[in-house]
């Protein structure tokens, strides 16, 4: 039996789940967004996370975030989230854990580089092909392919950052230049997501978390590489200088190590109670009562004060530029495209050298756009130290990351 607190009338609730492509039998133990989780979290695709790049290569120190530690801290502040705002934890823990599945190797490296090599078949997206791990790409079930979500899961996957389009069925803002990418327009037509709405509250939970993660775990990892130094980010940022001017204050000097430590709990907390306060006054405001209310409000209702939005820009706007572009980052991103397009070409012209049962997929695509994606499909699910290991054998035994 269930035995926390009552759920919020916004909240989505399993029993009303409006299920899931295949039909299955439920669970006797189980609620349906306790199952998704359950499955995302024994996916192949989960564990190849844990060597994968967040934003420093794993090989680097065993102390950096891979995308799966990365995951798993998004996963705990979103379920913070959504149970001080009573919402449906599992299923926001799900699409947290799921988010980044369709991740390649490198990070956002390695997507920006297989995304113009993929240009002329309809490019590669992560986010969309997130959608292809949980929808094609894992084959653990008999009765499908995929993991058979709920179809909450998968519309907080395809939205937890907005609409895709607008009432008259055009591309919204962000999607607009590139369009709606095809897997999701794929599924769409097969199992209807409702593009033109916003996506529940639990998943804009998970994506606020999302942020919230990414910026403080990134000043982290920077500071730990030696990327940049806490006066620079102080100097950057006026909400970091008034977290560190409060540790001062209560702690005097610290040791760095501590410091940061405190800094880093500090910001995460702050950010998290700003999101709870302010979300909870846009619920009200919007009367939501259902979580149709939510997806139909116009707008995002779990989001951060002005104030704290834009503490969230001046943070990434400092580790744009002192992290993401700093010149070790632009190294690592120059020999991870490399890889990517030498491996992308070989494989396209080598089918032999695709392991056996990609090579049958490859093999029984019924054109060269599907052969493409068979080769995208594959570099997409490898794992840095594989990518790496299979360039080496294939070109250059003596290729380095650093």
């Amino acid at each position: 039996m269930d035995q926390r607190p009552p759920r919020a009338p916004y909240a989505s609730l399993p029993d009303r789940s409006r299920g899931r492509r295949v039909a299955e039998a439920p669970s006797p133990t189980r609620g349906d967004f306790q199952r998704d989780r359950d499955r995302i979290v024994h996916s192949t695709a989960f564990r190849r996370l844990a060597h994968k790049t967040q934003v420093f290569v794993p090989l680097a120190g065993d102390h950096f975030r891979t995308r799966l530690t990365h995951t798993i801290e998004v996963a705990q502040i979103a379920r913070s989230i959504a149970r001080g705002l009573a919402l449906d934890d599992d299923l926001t823990e799900a699409i947290a854990l799921a988010h980044d599945l369709g991740h390649t190797p490198f990070g956002h490296a390695g997507e920006d580089a297989l995304d113009p090599l993929m240009a002329d078949f309809g490019g590669f997206d992560h986010n969309a092909q997130t959608l292809r791990v949980v929808t094609r790409l894992e084959r653990r079930y008999a009765a499908f392919d995929g993991l058979n979500l709920t179809w909450e899961t998968l519309e907080g996957l395809v939205k937890h950052n907005g609409p895709l389009i607008d009432a008259t069925g055009a591309p919204t803002p962000r999607h607009a230049p590139r369009g709606v990418a095809r897997p999701i327009l794929e599924l769409d037509a097969l199992f209807a997501l409702d593009l033109a709405s916003h996506a529940s509250a639990e998943a804009q939970a998970a994506a606020i978390a999302d942020d919230i993660a990414y910026n403080a775990h990134d000043i982290d990892d920077g500071l730990r590489a030696g990327l940049f130094e806490l006066d620079q980010l102080r100097a950057a940022a006026p909400f970091v200088d008034e977290c560190l001017r409060d540790i001062e204050h209560a702690h005097g000097a610290l040791e760095r190590g501590r410091l940061v430590n405190e800094l880093i709990r500090r910001l995460i907390t702050r950010f998290v109670e700003d999101a709870l306060a302010t979300s909870a006054r846009l619920l009200a405001e919007a009367k939501a009562r259902s979580a149709d209310d939510v997806r139909r409000a116009g707008r995002p209702l779990i989001a951060l004060s002005p104030a704290m939005a834009t503490a969230e820009r001046d943070i990434k706007a400092f580790l744009f530029a002192s992290v993401y572009r700093h010149p070790d980052a632009m190294r690592f991103r120059a020999h991870a495209a490399t890889i990517v397009t030498a491996l992308f070409d070989h494989y396209r012209a080598n089918k032999r050298n695709l392991p056996l049962e990609w090579g049958g997929h490859f093999a029984g695509a019924r054109d060269e756009a599907a052969r493409a994606r068979v080769v995208a499909d594959f570099i997409a699910g490898m794992t840095d130290r594989y990518a790496l290991n299979e360039y080496r054998r294939l070109f250059d035994p003596a290729m380095e990351l650093d």
